[in-house]
This record gives C-alpha cells, structure tokens and sequence, in this order.
C-alpha cells in the first residue's frame, strides 16, 4: 500500500526513482513507495526534473506545485504534492486504496 501523508497544503508521497532508464512511466507501488522510471540521467537535477515532470504530467498539475522535500541526490525522495488529497492522488495514479 501507498505511504501518503496528508498535510495541510497538499500531500506527501514517498518515490523511488529509476534514472536512465529506456522510458519514462510510473511502475506502481514498490515497498510503500511510488516507484517510476525516467530517461534522464541523475546529472545536475535532470532526472529530478524528469521525475516532477512525469508526475505533473500524470497527475494533471503544473510542475510548481511538486517540491522535493528530501532525497535530492537519492533515488528514494519524499515529494509535496500541493492542492491534492491522497484520495485523489490515489485516483489520480489508479491505485487502490
């Protein structure tokens, strides 16, 4: 299951991360975490700009409402999704709840 935390602007999410990968996609859940995959390569932020554009993308937000709050140089980082409930992030990702 999903480890989301509800907070008073939005919602945090655990992510691991697959940079250089052969596609960018959203794997599933992976050990409570949101795995996913980028092309970019962990090089001077690229694939962290690979990752929040992936799930603006997916998630139907402008990329200024996704902050890295920890992990930055790992591949397992905590993002705060702004405006969202875990509900509808769940419903946005089409994961059960």
């Amino acid at each position: 299951m999903l480890d989301l935390v509800a907070t008073n602007s939005g919602v945090i999410i655990s992510v691991r991360t697959q940079p250089g990968a052969s596609t960018n996609r959203i794997i599933g859940e992976y050990g409570g975490r949101l795995k996913l995959s980028v092309i970019a390569v962990p090089d001077k932020g690229k694939a962290n700009k690979a990752v929040i554009e992936l799930l603006a993308d997916t998630l139907h937000i402008k990329e200024s409402s996704i902050r890295i709050i920890s992990g930055e140089t790992s591949r397992d980082k905590r993002f705060l999704i702004e405006g969202l409930t875990p509900g509808d992030l769940r419903s946005l990702l089409n994961l059960q709840a």
